[in-house]
C-alpha cells in the first residue's frame, strides 16, 4: 500500500500558549491547598512511520484517538527520532543525548550505566516513576546494571524487545506471562499504577512503550478486518496500530476519569520511521537510514494546562528535545552533561518559529543485537551464575566499563547528517575515515531528498560541514568517557 501521498500541511499557527509557571498556578486547586506539579506520560509506538496516522492522511487507515489528540494540542509535523531504529531513539529520550555518545549504536544496545536518565532525575525530584511496556535498552533481570529499575524507575513491568499476543514480560526482575493483546496488556498495566498514584501527594512520570506496530503485524481479527481491501500483510499491520489507538484512547479517558487530563503532559511520537509496509509520506526512505522517512515520525504534546489551544508547528524537533523539556516544566534542574536536545518550552509558550540550533545525526554502521522474544524470559532472566553464557547479558556487563578506546577523533565512519534550516547535508564514510562523500538537499523544496545540490551550493556544505564535524568529535569525546 506504498500510495506515496502527499500531506498538505496546516499553515504554521503560533499562539502564545500559557507558560508552565502560568499552568502551574492556574490549575483550579483549593484556595490555600497548593496544586500539584505536572505529571508527564511519555508514550512511543514502536516503527510507526510519520504517515501511520489518520491526521497525516492516511487514506484508509482510524486513529481517531490519536487525531484527536493531535488535534487539541502541539501538533510536531517535523520531529524526528535520534535515530533511524528502536534502542538508540530510546536511550535519546531518556538522557536528552546523541545515542552514539553511550554506546547505543543500533537496536539491541545496551544503555550505559553512567548515563542520568530522566527517571532518575525526576524520582530524586519526588516523582513517583513507572516503564511498561518495550524497554530494549538491556537486560530486564533485577540485578542487570541497565534494567528499567536500574535507570530511575521505581515500578517497572517490561518486555526486553517487541511482542504482540499474550506478551512475556519482567515484573521488576520476575518473569510473568500475561494474557492479551500487547497493546491493551501494557495499558492495563500503565493504568493501574496510574491509579494508585492518582490518591497520592506526588507526581507520576511514565513511559508506555508499546510493542505495536513492528513486526511481525499480528492483529486481532476485528481489527484487521476494519481494512478488507488492502493485502493480508497491510490489514494486520494496519490493524495493529488501530489496536494501538485504542490504547492510547484508554489512556486519554483514564486521565479526564480521574481528574487528571489538565495537570497531565501527554507526548506521543513513534521511535523510527516506517518499516516497508508503513507509510512515510512525502520522505526518502524508512527504518535504518538517516533519511527522513527513517527520521522524521508522528509526535504531538497534549496538555490543556499548558497548551490552551490546538496548534500545528513546522519546527523541526528530536526525541533528544525530551528531557530537557520534561525537565524544565517539572522545575527540575538538568544535570551537567552535554546535551544534543534542547528545552521546547518557548515552542510551547509561542515564542518559537525556527529551531535555533542544528541537528545532527549518526549511523555508524554497527550491527544490532537481536534478541528475540518467544521465549524471553528463559533466554534474558538466566541466574547470575550463568550470565556468561548469554549473549545479550554478556554484552550487558562489558557496557559497564567505559572503553579506554572508542573510536579515532577523526574517524566518523558511516552515514552522519546534519539538518540547519531547511538545509540537509550527508556525509557518508569508509570504515577509515576515508573516501568522504558530502550530498546536501533542501527539504523545504525537496523532502525527497532527491536533487543533490552541493555542487550548486559549495558554501553551504563547507558552512554545514564543519558544524556537522564538530559535533561529532563532540560525541566520539562523549562515547570515549569525556562526560563522566
Amino acid at each position: 500500500m506504498r500510495v506515496g501521498f502527499f500531506t498538505i500541511l496546516c499553515l504554521p499557527v503560533f499562539v502564545i500558549l500559557s507558560s508552565p509557571d502560568a499552568a502551574e498556578k492556574g490549575r483550579g486547586s483549593k484556595k490555600g491547598v497548593p496544586a500539584k506539579r505536572t505529571n508527564i506520560l511519555l508514550v512511543m509506538s514502536d516503527d510507526q512511520g510519520w504517515g501511520d496516522v489518520g491526521y497525516n492522511g492516511h487514506p484508509v487507515l482510524r486513529t481517531p484517538n490519536l487525531d484527536a489528540a493531535a488535534a487539541s494540542g502541539l501538533r510536531l509535523d517535523r520531529f524526528y527520532a535520534a535515530a533511524p531504529s528502536c534502542s538508540p531513539t530510546r536511550a535519546s529520550v531518556l538522557t536528552g543525548r546523541h545515542p552514539n555518545r553511550m554506546g547505543v549504536f543500533s537496536w539491541g544496545h545496551p544503555i550505559r550505566p553512567q548515563e542520568i536518565t530522566l527517571a532518575e532525575v525526576l524520582r530524586g525530584a519526588g516523582y513517583a516513576t513507572g516503564h511498561f511496556g518495550k524497554w530494549h535498552l538491556g537486560q530486564v533481570r533485577a540485578d542487570s546494571p541497565v534494567s528499567p529499575g536500574a535507570n530511575g524507575f521505581e515500578r517497572w513491568i517490561s518486555a526486553e524487545n517487541f511482542y504482540d499476543f499474550n506478551p512475556e514480560m519482567s515484573d521488576q526482575g520476575k518473569p510473568v506471562r500475561l494474557e492479551g493483546e500487547g497493546n491493551a496488556v501494557t495499558v492495563d498495566l500503565a493504568l493501574q499504577w496510574i491509579r494508585e498514584r492518582a490518591a497520592g501527594e506526588a507526581p507520576f512520570f511514565a513511559t508506555v512503550w508499546f510493542g505495536s506496530p513492528h513486526f511481525p503485524h499480528k492483529a486481532l481479527a476485528e481489527d484487521a478486518a476494519l481494512y478488507p481491501g488492502e493485502s493480508r500483510k497491510e490489514r494486520e499491520y494496519l490493524g495493529e496500530i488501530t489496536a494501538l489507538d485504542r490504547a492510547f484512547g484508554r489512556i486519554r479517558a483514564a486521565l479526564a476519569e480521574l481528574d487528571l487530563r489538565d495537570n497531565t503532559l501527554v507526548w506521543f511520537c513513534s521511535d523510527n520511521g516506517a518499516m516497508p509496509v508503513g507509510e512515510v509520506g512525502d520522505a526518502r526512505g524508512g527504518k535504518h537510514v538517516l533519511y527522513e522517512g527513517g527520521l522524521r515520525v508522528p509526535a504531538f504534546i497534549e496538555w490543556p494546562a499548558g497548551i490552551p489551544q490546538p496548534v500545528v508547528s513546522p519546527v523541526r524537533c528530536v526525541t533528544s528535545d525530551i528531557f530537557p523539556t520534561v525537565l524544565e516544566i517539572a522545575g527540575v534542574p538538568a544535570p551537567g552533561r552535554v546535551l544534543d536536545g534542547m528545552s521546547l518550552v518557548p515552542l510551547i509558550r509561542g515564542e518559537m518559529q525556527v529551531r535555533p540550533s542544528g541537528l545532527g545525526f549518526w549511523n555508524a554502521g554497527i550491527p544490532g543485537h537481536f534478541t528475540n522474544p518467544a521465549g524471553v524470559m528463559d533466554k534474558l532472566l538466566p541466574t547470575i551464575e550463568n550470565w556468561s553464557d548469554n549473549k545479550v547479558e554478556r554484552v550487558t556487563r562489558r557496557v559497564e566499563k567505559i572503553p579506554k578506546l572508542g573510536f579515532p577523533a577523526e574517524v566518523y565512519s558511516g552515514h552522519s547528517a546534519w539538518i540547519s534550516g531547511d538545509w540537509k547535508l550527508h556525509r557518508v564514510s569508509a570504515t577509515d575515515g576515508g573516501m568522504v562523500r558530502w550530498s546536501l538537499y533542501n527539504l523545504a523544496n525537496d523532502p525527497r531528498e532527491q536533487e543533490d545540490l552541493s555542487k550548486e551550493y559549495p558554501e553551504v556544505v563547507s558552512e554545514l560541514g564543519a558544524q556537522l564535524e564538530k559535533w561529532l568529535s563532540g560525541v566520539v569525546a562523549s562515547l570515549r568517557g569525556a562526560d563522566y
